[in-house]
């Protein structure tokens, strides 16, 4: 393993990938990582992880860079997991949200990404309700853009931390049974964990409502060869789905995404597909119980599983920080070490 740059003096030791996250300029979703780019960013996370045990959680890795979170939707999870790596890593970070800002003076928002660019920042973290919204920054920035979540679209970082977290707990994803229950048509979070479980080799069981799952996958549009998903399973029988799974990850509804008539009630709901103790039974002995957050206890999970010995659900906000540092590290990176990026 190389070691970086004397930048990192008193930094940990990271992984130079080649072909991998150093030569990236944007991350805006999971669909193009390949998995030796996945584990090379799991490598840098490690060794993130290490800073976060010290006493002194402080590098010097990213002085003199400037990091904006443009956050156009709520958020706890990610927007402080971004700000704490990057002030760890010692970068200057600048928390806008469209309250308070000019945005709500009818501002664009291309011209709201023009304004902090002219404010020499380095990257822009961005959360927009709208899919695509951080690819068109992308496309016409000068600066590098994390994708924090795009409307029903994307959410990388998420996908990613959520990866990590089963890596570590089982060494290898390939080969697993992960089962995902929820609203899969508005989650953004499937969409991205869908690309990065399926690349390094799990196999995912959707299972939701008819009316929550995306039309590829209830027309039987999915099995076409050559379809990047074409191993999914989809259930809409809750118990059969999680038989046997070695993960279980129930996802919030999106109601604020949904249009009405989705859904009869959401006691009907929570009967018929939240995770209860007696159903997670069904799963292997000791599986993972998982969620992106934040949860509606007593809605898609009860409170005994959210909290109980098989949750890792504290842990996967813990990885997340340690994710991000790994992917602000690599994407600052200087061109002489990175290459030209994307």
């Amino acid at each position: 393993m190389l070691t970086v740059s004397s930048r990192l003096k008193d930094s940990p030791k990271l992984p130079l990938i080649k072909n991998g996250i150093k030569k990236r300029r944007h991350i805006l979703d999971l669909d193009d990582f390949a998995m030796e780019e996945i584990d090379g960013i799991f490598q840098a996370a490690d060794a993130m992880k290490e800073i976060l045990q010290r006493d002194i959680r402080k590098v010097p890795t990213l002085r003199g860079k400037t990091i904006i979170t443009l956050f156009h939707e709520s958020s706890t999870r990610t927007r402080v997991s971004f700000e704490q790596a990057g002030k760890i890593l010692s970068a200057d970070v600048i928390n806008v949200s469209s309250s308070g800002s000019s945005v709500e003076k009818g501002e664009s928002l291309y011209n709201t990404a023009l304004t902090l660019q002219a404010m020499n920042a380095d990257v822009v973290i961005m959360r927009h309700p709208h899919s695509g919204a951080p690819n068109f920054l992308a496309r016409h920035l000068g600066l590098s853009v994390i994708n924090a979540g795009d409307g029903g679209h994307a959410h990388p970082t998420q996908g990613l931390l959520d990866l990590y977290t089963i890596r570590n707990h089982f060494g290898n994803i390939a080969g697993l049974k992960v089962t995902i229950v929820g609203d899969i048509l508005y989650s953004r979070v499937a969409r991205s964990n869908l690309w990065g479980l399926t690349r390094m080799g799990a196999h995912v069981v959707l299972c939701a409502p008819p009316t929550l799952m995306p039309i590829d996958f209830t027309s039987g549009c999915h099995r076409v060869e050559g379809h990047p998903f074409s191993s999914v399973v989809i259930e809409t029988n809750v118990d059969k789905a999680i038989q046997g799974a070695d993960v279980v990850m129930p996802l919030r509804l999106q109601l604020e995404r949904q249009e009405a008539g989705h859904l009869p009630t959401l006691r009907e709901y929570s009967r018929t597909y939240g995770i209860s103790a007696p159903r997670l039974a069904l799963a292997k002995p000791g599986a993972l119980v998982m969620h992106p957050g934040p949860m509606n206890e007593g809605v898609e999970i009860d409170s005994v599983v959210a909290h109980g010995v098989q949750s890792v659900i504290e842990e996967q906000v813990r990885n997340g920080v340690a994710i991000r540092m790994a992917l602000l590290y690599g994407i600052t990176s200087p061109i002489d070490e990175q290459g030209t990026g994307r």
